[in-house]
């Protein structure tokens, strides 16, 4: 049965996507059976594993609606290993749509019963809300993983996800932990990196990740064309970093 782990931060711009994205294709390069979620409207997740978004008719959108299976909607990226499940914008309706459904939260959760035995890990890519969406997902998941940027209000608001977090686990989802925080966008000429990252792990301790993840051009340059970085450049040291997690998640189990 796959370990299903979710990328979460309510607040933007902190490497969900480019986590999650990353992640699940180092998973996978390590020959893991790795299934990608997009839970995102924006579905940044698909057009980084080269998928064209605009083009998908049936999506998790449709999965959650209870129109289609996952099986129905699931394709191979092109990494061997890899799949997705993808979403497109229709997936801002979903919001809006499951508020008077019967047992809103855990639709999610039903869609991915279905393939969980065909896959080791399940990263499911969260929008930055915590909104009907991420609650779906966080009641799917067995663990999240927080992305927490090296900057200065890197702490703002993840107070109100734990809070979430420790909701779930008592209304919805009792199995759910917290896999770790990892921290993203490491400079390591600024020093106010360094005063972040020795913050956070003086606070949380065990919690938080070796593994770092750099500030890195390659990094950034990689959604654009459609590969994850590992495919875009695998020496740079965004591939070395997000191999490295993906060792520390295999290596820790479950």
């Amino acid at each position: 049965m796959a370990l299903t782990i979710a990328i979460a931060n309510q607040k933007g711009g902190v490497g969900k996507t480019t986590t999650a994205v990353n992640l699940a294709a180092s998973l996978a390069a390590a020959e893991k059976r790795t299934l990608l979620v997009d839970m995102d409207p924006q579905a940044n997740a698909c057009s980084g594993v080269g998928l064209d978004k605009a083009s998908q008719e049936a999506t998790v959108y449709h999965a959650l609606l209870g129109q289609v299976s996952a099986r129905d909607i699931r394709i191979r990226s092109n990494l061997d290993h890899l799949d997705i499940l993808p979403a497109n914008t229709d997936l801002i309706g979903a919001e809006i749509e499951l508020v008077t459904a019967f047992a809103r939260e855990v639709k999610l959760q039903g869609v991915l019963q279905d393939i969980a035995e065909d896959y080791d890990y399940i990263i499911i890519d969260c929008p930055p809300s915590l909104g009907l969406l991420t609650v779906n997902a966080l009641t799917a998941a067995d663990t999240v993983l927080i992305p927490l940027q090296c900057e200065f209000y890197a702490m703002e608001g993840l107070s109100q996800l734990m809070k979430t977090i420790r909701l779930i686990q008592k209304e919805l989802n009792p199995r759910l932990s917290v896999k770790g925080i990892l921290l993203t966008m490491f400079d390591v000429r600024n020093n106010l990196s360094h005063q972040v990252s020795e913050e956070i792990r003086n606070h949380f301790g065990g919690q938080v990740f070796r593994t770092v993840i750099p500030r890195n051009v390659r990094l950034s340059e990689a959604p654009s064309h459609g590969l994850p970085v590992l495919l875009y450049d695998i020496a740079s040291r965004g591939a070395t970093a997000y191999l490295e997690l993906a060792k520390e998640i295999i290596d820790s189990g479950n």
